[in-house]
């Protein structure tokens, strides 16, 4: 019995779901210690707030009128999107006054700029081509900013021969994460989807490789400080 292009396409993407539905759920513990101590202290929004925008762009990437037969790829970002408005509201509800403008103007700049370029995108580009060409140059600019962020953990572990501000555990998932995406992007070959996960990928072995080498260097510690690390989405 054969097994066709688009159910193996299928299995793949609904693995990505899951897989990515775990990264999205990784900041969840520095919520949870928000939540408790009714602050935010030193806590940024800002990864949060590029992931919202990453989100919303994938999602009508996604959709039968701009990419057909990528559902899956709007579905695991309108889950992200749920979870970043979920984080962004604990922050809103625990920033000074001053944080909380800052989230409200940069979300409604996002939110408006996504509206004019889909406005735009389905009066003027009559094809999924167009459609697919534009929105997913978006995609790629946006997905790469956000898998490069983590460079400076990176260059963090490499000045302090320390991972101990590099979680293996979402390294890991990262990996997988990019791993999986990027797979999907080949059956059939999706040039938008594979750039930035292979990307994703490549910056996720590089931050394993770099866990084996400086793990005996890490002092043992009783407690571990968190970095903040974006959520990822394919």
């Amino acid at each position: 019995m054969t097994v066709s292009q688009n159910t193996i396409r299928n299995v793949i993407g609904v693995i990505g779901n899951i897989i990515s539905f775990g990264l999205f759920l990784s900041p969840m513990p520095t919520f949870v210690k928000i939540f408790k101590k009714k602050a935010v202290e030193d806590f940024s929004p800002i990864p949060y707030l590029a992931t919202t925008l990453n989100c919303m762009f994938w999602i009508f990437y996604g959709l039968p009128f701009v990419h057909p037969n990528s559902i899956l790829v709007s579905t695991i970002n309108g889950i992200g999107l749920a979870f970043e408005v979920f984080y962004l509201s604990i922050f809103f509800a625990y920033a000074s006054r001053q944080g909380r403008l800052k989230v409200a103007m940069v979300l409604i700049v996002e939110i408006v700029f996504t509206a004019v370029v889909a406005t735009l995108v389905l009066h003027f580009a009559h094809t999924h081509e167009k459609r697919s060409f534009i929105v997913g140059i978006l995609c790629i600019i946006f997905g790469i900013c956000m898998y490069v962020s983590p460079l400076s953990v990176m260059k963090l572990v490499i000045q302090t021969k320390s991972v101990e501000y590099m979680p293996f555990t979402l390294s890991l998932v990262s990996f997988l994460n990019g791993i999986c995406w990027t797979t999907y992007s080949f059956l059939p070959f999706d040039i938008n989807l594979f750039i930035p996960n292979g990307m994703g990928a490549l910056f996720a072995f590089a931050q394993l490789v770099l866990y084996g080498c400086y793990y005996k260097s890490t002092p043992k510690k009783g407690s571990k400080a968190e970095v903040e690390m974006p959520s990822v989405s394919p």
